[in-house]
């Protein structure tokens, strides 16, 4: 995988363009993402956009940001891209169920199918690793995936007790992977 604003870096254009980099450096494609499309092309696929949802953030700057997330990726895939969901959640109001509910985290993903997921930048403190690991466990009941990308590290702390839930492929992420070229 390479993030979208390192994209030109991926000189044979194997990697799937990915958005695991703080939001600064891919807000463009949010708001014009049609300017993106034939670039994005040269690509086997693309993940949809990782949104930063804090946990400290109201709801529905939260929703905000997964619907960014769905949004971009609806528009790529109608483009004729290939398109994995990246799931993303924020506290626990993203990942379990609402006054409907509903767990937005998860809306408008296809069940059984490949996602998408990150840790790098995601899993620092206690409180972020418990809301990680309570929204991965809750994640893999919800959509029960076959197969869950993950782009930088993996615990056992958190994986272990989903591990054998689904095949879990595991990509460095880019700095780490740049170090380890050189």
């Amino acid at each position: 995988m390479v993030p979208f604003s390192t994209r030109e870096r991926s000189l044979d254009k194997n990697d799937f363009v990915c958005f695991y980099e703080h939001d600064i450096n891919f807000r463009e494609i949010l708001t014009n993402t049609e300017e993106y499309v034939e670039e994005l092309r040269q690509y086997p696929g693309i993940i949809t956009p990782d949104c930063s949802l804090y946990i400290d953030a109201p709801l529905c700057v939260q929703i905000a940001d997964i619907y960014l997330n769905r949004a971009v990726g609806h528009y790529l895939q109608k483009q004729g891209l290939y398109v994995i969901p990246n799931i993303r959640w924020g506290d626990e109001r993203t990942y379990k169920e609402d006054f409907l509910g509903e767990k937005v985290a998860f809306q408008g993903i296809e069940k059984h199918s490949i996602v998408s997921i990150g840790t790098y930048g995601q899993i620092r403190t206690a409180e972020s690793k418990r809301f990680f690991k309570e929204g991965l466990e809750e994640m893999m009941k919800e959509l029960e995936p076959q197969v869950v990308l993950v782009y930088g590290a993996m615990p056992d702390k958190l994986f272990s007790e989903v591990k054998d839930l689904a095949t879990f492929i595991q990509y460095l992420d880019w700095m780490t992977r740049m170090k380890r070229a050189q």
